[in-house]
């Protein structure tokens, strides 16, 4: 996964832009992108600084994040069933096919994994 910049290179190029320094100049200077310096130097014109922006998709969003419940409500009615088998009630009841995958993270985020008991055979004697 990307990391963003770090705050002191973000400090250094802002101070050569408030000192006069074009972006693209700064952005040479700190062997950055030219569009990137663009970038930067846009925004400490406009807010002063150059912060970090938040990165990834915000959270709650997605395909499955308005059917929590329907998967809540299929949790009670049958505490076994499996990932296939609710990627088939979704599939039938709202016409959304996804992987098992996309509903395990759900589950996970919610907090709702159920780790199965081991089944063993009943044991025998002879």
């Amino acid at each position: 996964m990307p990391v963003p910049l770090s705050m002191d290179l973000r400090e250094r190029f802002a101070r050569l832009v408030k000192g006069g320094v074009s972006g693209r100049e700064a952005a040479h200077r700190l062997q950055l992108s030219a569009a990137t310096g663009t970038r930067w130097a846009r925004d400490v014109r406009a807010c002063g600084s150059v912060s970090l922006a938040p990165m990834g998709h915000p959270r709650g969003t997605g395909k499955l994040s308005g059917y929590i419940d329907f998967f809540q409500e299929l949790l009670v009615q049958d505490p076994d069933i499996t990932l296939f088998e609710l990627c088939d009630a979704l599939n039938d009841a709202e016409g959304i096919c996804v992987r098992h995958t996309a509903i395990s993270r759900l589950l996970k985020r919610c907090g709702l994994t159920h780790k199965k008991s081991r089944w063993l055979p009943p044991s025998t004697t002879l």
